[in-house]
């Protein structure tokens, strides 16, 4: 870790996060985290994703991009997906835990983010098309509005074991 915080690839690509929090950069193009379902811990994953995106030649205008579909998609993870909207560790209910997975090929990057919160694929579908603009004076829901708006695909699907849900988005042919 670097004085200022930030995880950094050591020698080979190659770094990983301490503890609980998943193996980190790999040598090959994908970031995979493994974190608890804290605002904290999204945070902690911009930080590591932006870097990674940046190493990996990505424009700044398309690092800003990623960055703001993977902070939606954590924080809505942290708040309905089982993080119980959680500060923090010590707010952490049952030791929740959510997942991302950024993987860049060719000209494009693919992001999934895992949560534990049970939800229906098909609602979630429902939320993350275009044209399913919340209504003006809703004060939450823009998030997946957004998202929609931003990337090339989108899909939605149960986590293997059941428990939560796998939020997957693409952007294709973007700037590095």
């Amino acid at each position: 870790m670097t004085s200022s915080g930030a995880y950094r690839p050591t020698e080979g690509g190659e770094a990983a996060a301490p503890g609980p929090y998943g193996r980190g950069f790999t040598a090959a193009r994908d970031l995979r985290l493994k974190l608890p379902s804290t605002h904290d811990a999204v945070r902690l994953a911009r930080s590591m994703l932006r870097h990674f995106a940046r190493l990996q030649g990505l424009h700044d205008r398309e690092v800003e991009t990623l960055m703001l579909v993977a902070s939606e998609l954590l924080a809505n993870a942290v708040d309905h997906g089982g993080g119980a909207a959680a500060l923090d560790d010590s707010q952490l209910v049952h030791g929740a835990t959510m997942g991302l997975h950024v993987v860049f090929v060719g000209h494009g990057w693919t992001l999934e983010v895992a949560d534990q919160g049970g939800g229906d694929p098909e609602a979630m579908r429902r939320r993350l098309v275009p044209s399913a603009a919340p209504a003006e004076l809703d004060e939450r829901g823009r998030g997946m509005f957004l998202i929609a708006e931003l990337v090339d695909r989108v899909d939605v699907r149960r986590t293997s074991d059941g428990r939560g849900l796998v939020v997957v988005v693409a952007r294709e042919d973007v700037r590095r």
